[in-house]
């Protein structure tokens, strides 16, 4: 029998109807033109909590600055109300800080459906359909994009330091459509790998040697590519239907699997091991260094997953 190393600490539900949402969503016009505008944290009583503020969280991102979790909502699907994604800010205690932080209205904003997204150079960026957004940390306006001819859609990204992003595709059974993309800073677009070894790849992470790692839905692989797309090892997982990918410093590897439910953990030079299950539509996860913690945003169902590492913060 596995021991679970990891504790799952919270899960915070929010159930909403979609007809609610329909009803809130802002009626089309000229909203595009106005200036942008970014929601305001809430300012509750002292005896007032407020939990939720997600729909459809496939992936978070940890805003060391500030402190709070950046959880990026695809919101209503796109052929039922287009331009619907927003951005949400999440306290470390599970507690709604902003919840519409970008996307509280729709002036001077196209955020239409996006799923991943990586804090780097003071932007958050995130992979809406098939273009590279990104916004200033610190106001939330929208700085730049990048459209990207041939991509369906894509899922996951990781920027580095110099402003290069790696995207993944996931695309369908047709292994010409899983892709790793490569966008340079000046917004060239090249495929960096496609088909085998990929697998209906989804979340991607640096790891401490500046190298690419990709999981994979449609295996337990975890690939290492190098900057030039060359593989450079192959490690397993416990379960395939991968999605979200944590790499630590000391190059140690988390990787939550969306159809599983599970989360497994790879140590350097080790077998991955189980620490964490039971987590319904694990998603593309961020590590909390000053707690400890993997944070876990669920999809469709409305929710965040916080899994604690041992030894938490204070135990030693």
């Amino acid at each position: 029998m596995l021991q679970r190393i990891g504790q799952i600490l919270l899960v915070i539900v929010l159930a909403s109807s979609s007809t609610v949402y329909a009803q809130q969503a802002p009626a089309p016009g000229s909203a595009s033109a106005q200036p942008f505008v970014a929601g305001t944290p809430l300012k509750l009583t002292p005896n007032a909590k407020t939990y939720g503020g997600f729909r459809f969280a496939e992936s978070i991102s940890y805003d060391a600055e500030r402190d709070v979790y950046v959880a990026v909502n695809a919101g209503i699907a796109q052929d039922v109300v287009p331009n619907d994604g927003y951005v949400s800010l999440v306290n470390p205690d599970g507690t709604a800080h902003t919840l519409k932080w970008i996307g509280v209205n729709r002036n001077g904003l196209t955020l239409n459906h996006p799923l991943g997204s990586d804090i780097a150079n003071g932007m958050l960026y995130v992979a809406d359909i098939d273009t590279v957004r990104w916004f200033d940390m610190k106001t939330g306006e929208p700085r730049g994009n990048i459209p990207v001819e041939g991509v369906t859609r894509f899922n996951d990204l990781e920027v580095a330091a110099d402003g290069t992003i790696y995207a993944t595709q996931t695309g369908d059974q047709n292994s010409s459509s899983w892709r790793l993309y490569k966008i340079t800073p000046q917004g060239q677009a090249s495929i960096l790998v496609t088909g085998a070894p990929l697998n209906l790849p989804n979340g991607v992470a640096f790891d401490p040697k500046g190298n690419i790692v990709v999981v994979n839905i449609g295996s337990n692989d975890v690939l290492t590519f190098s900057p030039a797309g060359q593989l450079l090892t192959t490690e397993q997982s416990t379960d395939a239907g991968n999605d979200g990918l944590a790499i630590l410093p000391d190059g140690t590897k988390y990787v939550s699997s969306v159809r599983q439910g599970t989360v497994a953990r790879i140590r350097p030079g080790q077998k991955a091991e189980l620490i964490a299950s039971g987590i319904p539509s694990a998603a593309s996860m961020t590590y909390d260094p000053k707690r400890n913690r993997l944070v876990i945003p669920m999809n469709d169902w409305n929710a965040v997953t916080i899994v604690q590492l041992d030894p938490a913060p204070g135990s030693r």
